[in-house]
């Protein structure tokens, strides 16, 4: 039988066949034939030009991509990227922690890293709402004197005990007992605890209360660790650094340097979280004392995100692509507040007009890089969109504000530059926190009141000496300062003449008793309608009184490593909220079948 390689490549039937040879030399035989001889192609670069080398060279390359590109193709349209479990990042935070406590907590860095250690019974969504987190559900009775909260069954302390209602029991009776000094105290003062069962409680009111659901992010304390501990001992426990919760992340551990001070902490991700093991397996912070310190390690790359930045110093990120730039808002507004006790100049509305209308808040608003938005209200109507927007404004306008201080008699008669009334000189004593953006912005504010001829001696002190010698003894005559809202704004610690005097934040000693039964029955009221209705009110009393010069609210900035994927926070109620869902969070990720 004629042999098939002999049949096919010798013409046929027709064809004599082929002499007897081995299969290697066939092939090669009739390779010959249709290919080139080797002494050819070496050649062949040659015989083409150099444009007819390059197409052939690009469509050999686009057939070769188009031949692997079926199968990657195919795999990605049958699969989808999920997050994976895996990597670390490390964030710089300003100043040490001292007590990671939900009930003693004094600065941000203690926010921060209570935030991931502990949970309440509700949580920010990062869309401005209140959510379940260690509660499954509650509900409100129609009086709004009761809240019953059903607690979560599956939920362990990170030493891997149960967690059930007397831990929350525990949290608030301590909050409210005195010898602890916690600044929670004053939010639930009044409030009665009722154990129903391990996995259910009530908190009975004496008063409704509106925004009380802003008090039940109160992180919960494990009361197996904490009841022998005396309330006035708290402060000294070993367990204000090394803490315990029940939140994503658990400590691992901490570094001093020979000075005591803490200069660095990690967590580790708590794999028997409630929601599920966090993605991310590690987190540490590293501490410094100063913006510039902070930003320095960033450039030098000791750092990968930062806990938010001044708008001034977004700059000198020597390497912003490193960085995704997180702008947040946050219900905080700036303004300078005007204590008309101190001052006879200020107690004249006229004077408070012009000062109000020769401010500038367009330039203000340029010079925050990272974005902010004028202010011109208590509420925050820019943030919350249910009020009013639709409100009274004192446009900048320098000619009119000299106009109404020539009006009122305010005048520079003897041609130094300064307007008096009478034997009275204007001069307005005004400070200022010691930080570089709130300094630039208190010396333009200097520079348009002194244009209209009022004489501005302007200070700026550290924060600290700041809230001892001034804020807390209301010793200044204007103060530029910030206020922050909840989530669910409440503005009555701010503006009630009840809280005037310090611990109170009324700082611009504010006293009108219509504006106080509006912040009241806006307390009071459930029907949310009924509270916008009020804060409206009361905001166009504000504004027609002129207690404060409202300016501006910044943007929260976070420098966040754009290695971490899966933030998609909106609205915070504090910076430290921004770790709300870093369960979430995730930096590694798998393809799986879709």
């Amino acid at each position: 039988m004629v042999d098939d390689l002999e049949f096919l490549y010798s013409g046929g039937l027709n064809q004599k066949p082929l002499k007897k040879e081995g299969l290697g030399r066939k092939i090669k035989n009739f390779l010959k034939k249709f290919l080139p001889d080797e002494k050819k192609l070496k050649y062949l670069p040659k015989l083409l030009s150099k444009k007819e080398r390059l197409v052939v060279m690009g469509l050999s390359s686009v057939i070769i991509f188009s031949i692997l590109a079926i199968p990657i193709g195919y795999y990605f349209s049958i699969t989808e990227a999920r997050p994976d479990f895996g990597g670390s990042f490390t964030e710089g935070l300003i100043g040490e922690p001292r007590f990671i406590n939900p009930l003693l907590l004094q600065t941000d860095t203690d926010r921060d890293l209570s935030q991931l250690i502990y949970s309440g019974l509700l949580k920010n969504d990062g869309k401005g709402n209140f959510i379940p987190d260690l509660a499954e559900n509650f509900t409100v009775s129609e009086d709004g004197l009761t809240y019953r909260f059903n607690l979560r069954k599956n939920v362990q302390w990170h030493t891997g005990k149960i967690f059930s209602a007397d831990d929350v029991i525990f949290t608030v009776k301590t909050a409210q007992n005195q010898e602890c000094s916690s600044p929670q105290r004053i939010t639930w003062q009044g409030v009665e605890t009722v154990k129903i069962n391990d996995w259910a409680i009530e908190f009975k009111l004496k008063n409704p209360y509106a925004q009380f659901v802003n008090n039940l992010t109160l992180g919960i304390m494990p009361s197996h660790l904490w009841q022998e501990i005396k309330p006035a001992n708290f402060v000294l426990s070993e367990l204000n650094l090394k803490p315990v919760g029940t939140g994503p992340y658990k400590f691992f551990k901490l570094r001093k340097d020979g000075n005591g001070r803490i200069t660095s902490y990690e967590l580790v991700a708590n794999e028997s979280y409630y929601l599920g093991k966090p993605y991310i397996e590690s987190i540490k912070f590293k501490f410094y004392s100063t913006e510039e310190d902070l930003i320095q390690s960033f450039n030098l790359s000791g750092i990968d995100s930062l806990n938010g930045i001044s708008s001034t110093n977004v700059k000198e990120l020597r390497f912003p692509g490193k960085v995704r730039l997180q702008r947040l808002k946050i219900p905080r507004y700036f303004a300078v507040f005007l204590n008309q006790n101190q001052s006879d100049a200020l107690s004249d509305k006229n004077v408070r007009l012009a000062l109000a209308h020769s401010v500038n808040k367009d330039r203000i608003i340029e010079s925050i890089s990272g974005g902010g938005f004028k202010v011109d209200s208590p509420i925050l109507p820019e943030i919350f969109a249910d009020f009013d927007g639709n409100i009274k404004r004192y446009d900048y306008n320098p000619e009119f504000a000299k106009q109404i201080l020539d009006n009122s008699q305010w005048q520079d008669k003897d041609g130094d530059g300064i307007r008096e009334k009478g034997d009275k000189k204007l001069e307005i004593q005004f400070v200022a926190p010691q930080r570089k953006e709130l300094t630039t912005i208190g010396e333009r504010l200097k520079n348009d009141w002194q244009s209209i001829g009022i004489k501005i001696e302007m200070t700026s002190i550290p924060v600290v000496e700041l809230q001892q010698d001034y804020i807390q003894p209301r010793t200044y005559q204007m103060l530029l300062f910030g206020e922050v809202l909840n989530v669910e704004p409440d503005p009555f610690s701010f503006w009630h003449s009840s809280q005037k005097k310090d611990p109170g934040l009324n700082l611009a000693l504010y006293d009108n008793q219509g504006a106080d039964k509006l912040l009241e029955e806006a307390r009071q009221s459930l029907n949310k309608r009924v509270r916008v209705n009020r804060y409206n009110d009361f905001q166009n009393l504000v504004i027609e009184d002129l207690p404060s010069i409202f300016l501006y609210s910044p943007l929260y900035l976070y420098p966040q490593t754009k290695k971490i994927k899966g933030f998609e926070d909106e609205l915070l109620g504090l910076p430290s909220e921004r770790f709300i869902n870093v369960n979430k969070w995730h930096i590694k990720t798998q393809r799986v079948r879709k």
